[in-house]
């Protein structure tokens, strides 16, 4: 795990203690990630983040809307994936992204407890996973 990972969750784990960020936690995530967390930071803030949990095994996956004109929402695994072409092109091929304003937003949501919780059966959650 690169140092930049190590600062970041850290970070991460003080918000979700607290529930709440401060204004240095920002500013660490914002020389981390860049303008990604200010875009995360919107998706959040317009209630943008669904976690869609399975019952009864309570895996989940999150659901972010992006922030085109079309409202695309894209699934995500927050720490390690996002269907998103920005997840592709920057990070996965390019190498210059720690992670997609999606997965930040959905990090930054289940941190501080903003998530839309939606349940569903463990089927219907293989059903959606096997859409990716």
């Amino acid at each position: 795990m690169s140092a930049s990972s190590l600062v970041a969750e850290s970070v991460w784990k003080s918000i979700e203690s607290t529930r709440s960020v401060t204004e240095d936690q920002l500013s660490i995530l914002h020389f981390l990630f860049g303008k990604n967390i200010e875009r995360a930071t919107r998706i959040v803030d317009q209630r943008g983040v669904r976690r869609i949990s399975g019952e009864p095994s309570g895996r989940s996956i999150f659901k972010v809307v992006g922030e085109s004109r079309r409202k695309e929402e894209y699934l995500c695994f927050a720490e390690n994936y996002c269907a998103c072409y920005s997840f592709f092109y920057d990070i996965v091929n390019k190498g210059e992204q720690l992670c997609c304003k999606h997965q930040l937003a959905a990090r930054l949501a289940s941190a501080l407890g903003a998530c839309v919780e939606v349940n569903v059966s463990d089927e219907q959650l293989a059903l959606l996973l096997a859409k990716l």
